[in-house]
């Protein structure tokens, strides 16, 4: 095949040679046309694509299209309120609400209210002003056991590693973050250079890699940790358990990616693949992880530990919470992912398929911490499709303390979801290391959009509770959002999920709903290890 095809290439440039010899201007000709004419003898030769050879250069159009097609999609055909994963409504007004430009919208909602599932907050005629609330809306995090408790605002910036975004990206999150006086998770790939040139707040999150605290054979290495945790930047501690893009999954890094700069940073080889497992090496059961926790809280000379999840077996959660009642030792918060939650690259059974809905979770976690009486030492940490002040007290007043977001993030540094993530090729230089592609992303003029973009959604927060008559965040419970359940008949959230009575979960009678899992729950072992042993 490949003499064929030299010996074709040949003869067509042999041919061109004798025409321009004896006619000239047939050399443009020649140049135009040369390239069309190879790939088609290419296509008619190669065996691999039957539509290439069957339609020689026009086959390739097909490949075009596919390339297209999202931004054909995004910009011309959906509608606002259709577009996947986050439509056009969210995405301008976080473009709005980052470049501080008018976010207000004429001639009413483009929202069906009459739809099942549309959701509000009720207002009050004893409306607060304004200048009643505290627009810095806070949360202290920390127990007990806590020596360094930090003071969170309530919207924060999720978790995303620098290698799954560019350096420009991660010091223009960590830039806003300095400047709005919020924090930044730095992912599971370690704290790089970019996370600290702004020394803006972190949470730094270990995941099952130790990446930053890693020993040689890919363990967990106490001093690395210390050394790091004990960094004046670093606020929090999050343990990674599971998140919502992958749950349950470990994680590649290709050789080809992992560069010098990225294995400096993560403490592995350069060159080498690099693969996470799904699960921890440092513990591997519910009083183990506990353990751990409390080791983490004497390394970093007692900052707020926690760690984050996607709900999968609720009866794990429930060895969870029998652990800490066990042992007395809590987590300072934890972090709740939903099943549909990810930034990037994921396997799409993962995306779509697998874990439990933040929604769902949400009340799940909120529920169980007080049905065994130890939410009044954890607070909850929502994470996932956050882009509005609603979405933030929708969340609020079903469980949460406080939400974190990393799709907001990104369209706030200009992201305009092109869906290149996975590919490297991210136009706006957020989700690539291309050199060509990073350069474009001004530092300077993103993390003030950042900062912009915290600062005005905070403020549709402090303005939501005024209109509801509220005061602080603490206040929200789940009577406060309405939901249209049906044509004809519409619920607050607290008679569609009944909130959990404290210390209801420490003895039975257990409410229905909760006995098979909570039976089945042990402190000694997750479900998995019960089903190795059985």
């Amino acid at each position: 095949m490949r003499k064929q095809f030299i010996v074709s290439v040949t003869l067509l440039v042999f041919l061109g040679i004798i025409a321009t010899l004896i006619y000239p201007p047939a050399i443009w000709g020649f140049v135009l046309f040369a390239p069309f004419i190879l790939l088609g003898i290419y296509d008619i030769r190669q065996k691999k694509h039957t539509l290439w050879r069957n339609f020689p250069v026009f086959g390739h159009t097909r490949w075009l299209m596919e390339d297209i097609r999202p931004m054909v999609q995004q910009y011309f055909v959906e509608p606002d309120l259709d577009g996947a994963p986050i439509n056009r409504v969210f995405r301008s007004v976080v473009y709005q609400r980052s470049k501080k430009q008018v976010d207000t919208v004429p001639y009413g909602t483009k929202f069906n209210v009459y739809r099942v599932g549309y959701e509000w907050i009720g207002h009050s005629l004893a409306a607060k002003s304004l200048e009643d609330i505290n627009l810095d809306l806070r949360v202290c995090i920390g127990g007990p056991d806590c020596k360094q408790p930090y003071q969170a605002s309530i919207f924060n910036i999720s978790a995303m590693s620098f290698g799954a975004l560019s350096s420009h990206a991660v010091m223009a999150l960590n830039g806003g973050a300095k400047r709005g006086n919020f924090a930044h998770n730095t992912g599971e790939g370690g704290i790089s250079p970019y996370h600290l040139k702004y020394a803006g707040d972190l949470i730094w999150q270990i995941g099952t890699g130790y990446f930053g605290c890693r020993t040689a054979s890919g363990g967990f290495d106490e001093k690395l940790f210390a050394e790091k945790a004990l960094l004046p930047s670093v606020k929090m501690i999050e343990i990674k358990l599971s998140q919502g893009a992958k749950p349950g999954h470990g994680g590649v890094l290709p050789a080809c990616k992992n560069t010098p700069e990225i294995a400096l940073i993560r403490g592995i080889e350069p060159y080498t693949q690099v693969n996470s497992p799904a699960a921890h090496s440092a513990f591997s059961t519910p009083l183990e992880l506990l353990e751990f926790i409390q080791q983490l809280r004497m390394l970093s000379a007692g900052k707020p530990i926690g760690f984050k999840l996607c709900i999968g077996q609720r009866s794990d959660f429930f060895a969870l919470c029998k652990a800490m009642l066990k042992t007395g030792i809590k987590p300072d918060f934890i972090t709740v992912d939903g099943g549909e939650g990810g930034t990037g690259a994921a396997p799409l059974e993962y995306s779509n398929s697998i874990g439990m809905p933040l929604l769902d979770a949400l009340i799940f976690v909120s529920d169980c911490l007080i049905g065994f009486d130890l939410k009044k030492d954890i607070k909850i940490i929502a994470s996932g499709k956050i882009f509005t002040g609603f979405h933030i007290i929708k969340r609020l007043s079903i469980g949460a303390d406080l939400c974190n977001s990393a799709r907001g993030m990104m369209l706030s540094m200009g992201c305009i979801q092109s869906l290149q993530c996975n590919t490297g090729h991210c136009p706006t230089g957020i989700t690539t290391q291309l050199p060509a592609l990073v350069k474009g992303l001004d530092v300077s003029d993103k993390r003030q959009r950042v900062a912009n973009f915290h600062q005005e959604t905070v403020k549709s927060v402090a303005e939501i509770l005024a209109a509801a008559g509220l005061c602080r965040t603490e206040e929200l419970n789940r009577k406060h959002v309405f939901r249209r359940i049906s044509q004809t008949k519409i619920s607050h959230y607290q008679e569609i999920y009944p909130p959990m009575i404290t210390g209801d979960l420490l003895s039975e009678p257990f409410p229905p709903g909760f006995e098979e899992d909570l039976k089945q729950a042990n402190a000694e072992m997750f479900d998995s290890t019960l089903c190795e042993i059985n």
